[in-house]
């Protein structure tokens, strides 16, 4: 016999309200409710359940609330319903209480009877309203409410394994956090939830592949093996030493702007980073193209490099440095001319010897020198310039400019803009400024660090000056080509990357991408969706001291990526950070997150910070992160219609990232579980020449 729906309703009854308030419904529990497993709701569940739903009538259909806690208190009354005999002796008996955290409202739709949740409550119940279990249907509407819910993630153990699925738009638009401890399964989690949204754009874009973008920075080299041999998903492998079918990872020193370099070498804030933004300055300015460039381009580099030194000497001559030793203006003009003259060599074609005789003329007219009596050492100085002298000059100069198209005139901070140069041209000339300048000894030490670094050959592959890429096809490269006909994931391997570029490597490739989709957006008026994901972020996102003078490349880093956090979503880029140390991130990364993927998480400092970085009265659910299995995380923000429990979709073990736990017992008896045979050889020989670089080798035995 088929029961009414009030009947129906009785049957779910599990307690009553006795409190309420905006956040937080207490209920006592029925006596004849369950003590462990509910049969009435349609299939066995645990009943009652911590962080399991229940459903309170009120007068739009029900309020949705989930179990914090359960407790037994002890009643002082006797065990009997309706007329009692008070003659009669009875025990005290225990009562069953829980609470519950509102969580929205659960109504049926008119026309389709279907149910659809929606987060926030517009009334909550009175004192001694029904409390009922949710129908298998009802639970599942629970957890699979939203709109565009197009990616499966995994199923939700709390709500009779319904889907957990979530708009990808919401959750890589809004920036996602993935945080738990090693071992928990957060970097299967990202590897699938890349594989598995671009599965589900293949299913229904079936005619080519998805133009999606996906770029992954991975520092340890776990993703190779995720992505690299999989023909489904089409990936581009970036390494210091590639195998077969990948790429050699490659951030010419080029592409640094000013910060970056100012971080990488060190430099001090009063002497050496103004002279070498300057020295960046003019080194771009003076050179474009490649290593065998045509003869057009031969000409814009004499033209960009003429024109700098016209207008830094028109500038001079205006504000009247001319006149003033302070200022250095002789040593100034020596230092052109020795460029010039250097450069006659270079340019043989191009007539610069008009320039060149009027700041001869100009220089020995006006040099003078006398032994200084403490030291006996000669000083050499420039009396004052005349304005006929340098105008002589300043003509010559825009003789040679005009013959060669007129004047360049460089806009914005030049000294960031991506343009080709040699590390040992700005090495060069930095050099020569610090001899303009008389300051060759604040100089001559960040000089040497910088060639040293430059010339060692693992450093050079990485960031060697790479004449032969053009900027377009790098960022074809590592970005995506059109309608990413090369592939839709980028995976560059840092794992190898020298130690003193790691950051400054990881900032620029970082900064790089961002500036790409901001002039993209600008030049098209549309974004292009790419996604940026950062492994190990607390490495490279790591909190710093604002207050400190000399910002060092971790620093630069983190900087990049606030930058991203804040103002990316405008431009298309999201970004994805995996991190097991989520209190030692960038505060001001995280509060820009808005979707949170919480893996297993014991640090208390850890558990602290989540908690308040979560917005919602979620106290009884991340209770328990410390507990969390393997493939176990809970879901909550911006791309979750409410917090879930999820148990992550499985992942092939060829598509999970190489993150496996070290084998010691396998090896310490020389097989593993299976019985399958387990050698580890030493093999120093190799290591040390890998990593000797193959130098200091030979010779030496084996």
């Amino acid at each position: 016999m088929t029961q009414a729906p009030f009947e129906h309703a009785e049957s779910l009854r599990i307690g009553t309200v006795d409190f309420v308030s905006p956040d937080e419904i207490k209920v006592a529990i029925d006596i004849e409710a369950p003590e462990s497993v509910a049969l009435n709701a349609g299939s066995p569940r645990p009943f009652p359940r911590v962080n399991g739903y229940l459903l309170i009538p009120v007068d739009e259909g029900y309020l949705v609330g989930q179990v914090e806690w359960l407790t037994i208190e002890r009643s002082a009354f006797p065990k009997r319903r309706g007329m009692q005999d008070f003659g009669l002796v009875d025990l005290p008996y225990p009562l069953r209480r829980l609470r519950l955290n509102p969580l929205g409202a659960l109504w049926a739709h008119r026309n389709s009877g279907d149910y659809l949740f929606r987060r926030g409550a517009d009334s909550l119940p009175s004192v001694g309203a029904p409390v009922l279990l949710p129908t298998e249907a009802q639970l599942h509407s629970i957890v699979e409410s939203g709109e565009r819910r197009r990616v499966k993630i995994g199923t939700s153990p709390l709500a009779g394994d319904a889907e957990v699925r979530v708009d990808p738009n919401r959750l890589f638009g809004r920036h996602l956090a993935v945080l738990g401890n090693t071992g928990s399964g957060k970097s299967c989690s990202v590897a699938g939830i890349i594989r598995w949204s671009l599965e589900q754009a293949q299913q229904v874009r079936p005619e080519g592949v998805p133009n999606a973008r996906f770029i992954i920075l991975d520092p340890n080299g776990e993703y190779s093996r995720a992505f690299g041999n999989d023909s489904a998903i089409k990936a581009r492998i970036f390494k210091v030493n590639p195998g077969d079918g990948e790429l050699a990872l490659k951030v010419p020193l080029w592409f640094w702007n000013s910060a970056e370099w100012c971080s990488f070498t060190q430099a001090s804030a009063k002497t050496q980073r103004p002279l070498l933004r300057r020295a960046l300055r003019e080194v771009k300015a003076g050179r474009v193209g490649a290593t065998q460039p045509t003869k057009e381009e031969r000409r814009l580099v004499l033209r960009r490099y003429l024109s700098s030194r016209l207008i830094l000497i028109q500038r001079d001559l205006q504000s009247g440095a001319i006149q003033t030793d302070e200022t250095k203006f002789g040593f100034r003009l020596k230092a052109i001319s020795a460029d010039l003259q250097q450069r006659q060599l270079e340019f043989p074609d191009f007539p610069l010897d008009p320039v060149v005789a009027a700041i001869s003329e100009a220089l020995t007219a006006n040099y003078n020198s006398f032994v200084a009596k403490d030291t006996g050492k000669t000083v050499e100085h420039y009396r004052a310039f005349t304005e006929p002298q340098i105008q002589k000059i300043v003509d010559a100069l825009r003789a040679c400019v005009n013959a060669l198209g007129g004047v360049i005139f460089q806009e914005g901070p030049d000294e960031d803009v991506p343009l080709p140069f040699s590390g040992t041209d700005l090495a060069d000339h930095l050099e020569i400024l610090a001899e303009q300048e008389n300051v060759s000894q604040f100089l001559d030490f960040l000089v040497a660090r910088m060639r040293t670094f430059l010339s060692e050959p693992k450093m050079k592959a990485v960031v060697g000056d790479a004449d032969g890429v053009p900027l377009d096809a790098w960022l074809a490269d590592y970005v995506g080509s059109d309608s990413a006909g090369n592939g839709t994931v980028s995976v560059i391997d840092l794992s190898l990357v020298p130690t003193e570029v790691v950051h400054v490597v990881t900032a620029v490739i970082a900064r790089m991408v961002f500036e790409a989709m901001q002039r993209y957006m600008k030049l098209s008026g549309v974004a292009l969706p790419t996604v940026l994901v950062m492994e190990e972020a607390h490495t490279f996102i790591k909190r710093y001291k604002e207050d400190v003078e000399n910002q060092d490349a971790a620093a630069v880093c983190c900087q990049v990526f606030e930058r991203i956090a804040r103002e990316g979503r405008k431009f298309g880029l999201g970004l994805v950070l995996s991190s097991q140390r989520p209190s030692e991130l960038s505060q001001t990364v995280l509060s820009q997150c808005n979707t949170f993927l919480l893996h297993r998480i014991s640090n208390d400092r850890d558990q602290e910070l989540v908690h308040r970085l979560v917005p919602d009265n979620l106290k009884g659910l991340l209770r328990e992160l410390p507990s969390l299995p393997s493939q176990s995380a809970i879901l909550l923000g911006w791309a979750s219609e409410l917090p879930v429990l999820v148990r992550m979709n499985d992942l092939p073990k060829l598509q999970q990232p190489r993150s496996d736990d070290p084998e010691f017992w396998g090896v310490w008896v020389g097989k593993d579980e299976q019985g399958n045979r387990v050698v580890r050889h030493t093999e120093w020989d190799r290591v040390a020449k890998d990593w000797q670089g193959g130098a200091g080798t030979e010779g030496g035995g084996a």
